[in-house]
């Protein structure tokens, strides 16, 4: 699901040896490097505990029963899916793609509901700041009223796929794309589809902050559905700082970083195969042994797109 982010572009450089790359990068679009197409060693064994998904666009899955993975080790355990998007939601003429697999979706609920095998289908929404807002006015309210509006249209769009998997994802980060490279999170904009900058927040991460919570609180209250934050831990810090706003200690993650190309470096738990202290990172006062951190999109996007898509170690066992 993951854009170029600000870091990326400005010089977070792909670490060629072991093929790791540290950053964001384009989830599921596009094709696969060059580095990514070099042979690969035989799958490892997964921790008890994890198995591997995928998000987005389409990846190959294998036949079977239940059906594997046909790049990595192990059953098809998951996929998480764009519910929806602001940019095209609101009419936008560019950033208004939807990252999107049915056949992927209804793999992962084959697994789930027959054979009790991973975690089924979930979503995210691809969530735009208080900038892209197209009545903002700078106040906490607005921004509130922003919050639940996108929480409206997620479960809207919920209603028309099969989701099973308890976490509804609020997808955080700069795409570096039109119309808002930032999507809103750090500048304000004329209007929503504009990419016209008019200026930057005084209080930003209050206003994302105040934002975030309405969508959360919105999902929660009007369905049974927990709430997860997709993001890293720069880009979570550019937006909510390091203070009070940064906090989401009862909040479900789901990291991109670290990332590698290389398939056969596929993780086991929260860390990568064969590469000592290259693991899961996350944010917000996050750790990795916290029972509120699901998920790690550890290969698929900008720098380290693999030959195939984003794929995603889960923590099966953690919302059963």
């Amino acid at each position: 699901m993951k854009r170029l982010t600000r870091r990326m572009s400005t010089g977070l450089a792909v670490l060629l040896a072991g093929g790791i790359a540290v950053g964001a990068g384009i989830a599921g679009i596009g094709g696969a490097s060059a580095a990514t197409t070099a042979s690969q060693a035989a799958p490892a064994a997964n921790q008890a505990g994890f198995i591997y998904g995928s998000d987005s666009q389409s990846v190959p899955i294998g036949s079977g029963k239940p059906l594997p993975m046909t790049h990595l080790s192990g059953s098809y355990g998951g996929y998480m899916g764009m519910a929806g998007n602001w940019a095209r939601q609101e009419g936008c003429s560019t950033g208004n793609f939807l990252a999107y697999s049915p056949q992927n979706g209804a793999q992962a609920n084959a697994n789930y509901l027959d054979y009790h095998v991973g975690v089924g289908e979930g979503v995210y929404w691809y969530m735009g700041g208080p900038g892209v807002d197209p009545h903002y006015n700078g106040k906490t309210s607005e921004a509130e009223s922003w919050g639940t509006t996108q929480a409206e249209w997620t479960l809207a769009a919920m209603k028309k796929v099969h989701v099973t998997y308890p976490v509804v994802w609020a997808d955080i980060e700069f795409p570096e794309i039109a119309p808002a490279h930032d999507n809103g999170w750090t500048d304000v904009y004329t209007s929503p589809c504009s990419g016209v900058v008019k200026g930057s927040f005084s209080t930003s991460s209050d206003l994302a902050r105040d934002e975030f919570n309405a969508f959360a609180d919105y999902i929660t209250s009007h369905s049974s559905y927990k709430v997860g934050v997709y993001t890293d831990a720069p880009t979570w810090t550019d937006i909510m700082g390091t203070g009070t706003n940064s906090l989401i200690p009862n909040t479900y993650e789901w990291t991109y970083e670290t990332e590698t190309a290389n398939l056969s470096q596929m993780p086991s738990g929260w860390c990568l195969t064969g590469l000592k202290g290259h693991c899961g990172v996350w944010f917000g006062g996050q750790v990795s042994g916290s029972k509120y951190a699901l998920m790690w999109q550890w290969s698929g996007g900008g720098g380290v797109r693999n030959a195939y898509g984003d794929y995603d170690e889960i923590d099966a066992a953690r919302m059963k």
